[in-house]
């Protein structure tokens, strides 16, 4: 995530140095670059996550890393834009990877401790994007390609670290055989349905990325319309949001999930993930906006409580396959966002707009958060199967 998290400030700069300089030509390849890197991630997921159903998690891993630091390498030798968007597609195949971590973590974790392991690692991305950008950011003034020389260092470093230590999570005999009739999107979402609640976490899992896409699409255009802010308080804004995440998840979650459980807490995150939605929406100042980010992190209870609640509802030898297909999700909402939210916000700003509404895409996304903790109460409510 570290490495990652590197490259985001200097990509778009490298695109826009291959366009000329021409920065709306760039913008718009930056978009081009954004929906294939989810359509590869949309296409990828299930496959890896049922081959690290066949194979192990480790194989799958290995793989991932090493692929994913010479893919780093062939960014940062391109020489032309047709190589950087080769490299960015390779990137959204081996991203999904974090898919097979999360089957690793349900591997060896047991189910009543999985919510605060996974917690754990939402807290490890969260600081790898609080370092990864700043990082990145200070590199790119010595050279815009160093930051990728790095990530492709500490991605082969990490490589031979699961090389030489990563010890394998899924025994021979919890195995499933491969089959590219399941290893496929349209399989994984035949699998999401073979249980009624699996696919209703499923549905939520989908309005929750979809809303998280309205922060990607629209936060830096967004601000900078309403308030005035400039690239450095973006950044700064952007570090307040990791730090509170990270405290969430690897501070908060544990305990709380273990006091109050997983279904209360994954209704909980929804909530405040669409009242921080709505604060950012609505906020008429700078500072009412700030207010939002802490209540906005505690959406971080959500993920954790559900990678838990769906982790119980599938078998040892099917728990890739069920990373995969929330990858695949995932990827869908990558392909579907940016268009619907930046939509959105340009219709509520621009001249033909019938009402003065800029934060429009932060209340479809509270509203589509709204949407999931109904289904949430529910599909959880006491006296539902929880087979």
């Amino acid at each position: 995530m570290l490495a990652l998290g590197m490259i985001i400030p200097v990509l778009p700069k490298l695109i826009e140095e291959f366009q000329g300089g021409d920065t709306a030509s760039a913008a718009r390849m930056i978009g081009v670059f954004g929906t294939l890197w989810a359509s590869a991630q949309f296409l990828a997921g299930p496959v890896l996550g049922a081959l690290s159903d066949r194979f192990g998690r480790r194989p799958v891993i290995l793989i991932s890393n090493f692929g994913l630091g010479l893919d780093y390498i062939v960014m940062a030798l391109a020489p032309t834009l047709g190589w950087l968007i080769a490299g960015r597609m390779i990137s959204g195949v081996t991203s999904a990877s974090i898919a097979t971590a999360f089957a690793y973590v349900a591997d060896v974790t047991p189910p009543e401790k999985r919510a605060r392991s996974f917690g754990m690692m939402g807290a490890a991305f969260g600081i790898g994007f609080i370092i990864g950008p700043a990082m990145g950011g200070l590199l790119s003034t010595v050279s815009p390609r160093l930051p990728f020389w790095v990530s492709a260092g500490l991605s082969l470093a990490n490589g031979m670290y699961g090389l030489f230590i990563l010890p394998e999570s899924l025994a021979p005999d919890r195995r499933a055989p491969f089959s590219w009739k399941r290893a496929n999107p349209l399989g994984a979402l035949q699998f999401l349905r073979s249980h009624p609640q699996l696919f209703g976490f499923a549905t939520i899992h989908f309005l929750y990325n979809l809303a998280h896409q309205s922060l990607a699409s629209v936060f830096v255009l967004y601000t900078g319309y309403r308030y005035g802010w400039t690239s450095t308080d973006v950044g700064l804004a952007m570090t307040g949001v990791g730090v509170c995440f990270a405290i969430v998840q690897g501070g908060l979650v544990g305990p709380l999930v273990a006091k109050f459980g997983e279904r209360r807490m994954l209704v909980t995150g929804l909530i405040c993930g669409a009242t921080g939605m709505a604060i950012y929406a609505l906020a008429p100042t700078s500072a009412w906006f700030a207010i939002g980010i802490p209540i906005m992190a505690l959406w971080g209870f959500y993920g954790p409580s559900s990678q838990g609640l769906m982790t119980r509802r599938v078998g040892p030898t099917a728990q890739g396959r069920l990373q995969g297909s929330l990858s695949s999700i995932t990827g869908i909402t990558g392909i579907v966002g940016p268009g619907l939210f930046s939509f959105t916000f340009a219709t509520s700003i621009g001249p033909m707009r019938h009402w003065n509404m800029p934060g429009s895409a932060f209340l479809l996304a509270s509203a589509l958060l709204v949407v999931g903790a109904w289904i949430g109460v529910v599909l959880t409510r006491p006296g539902e199967s929880r087979a």
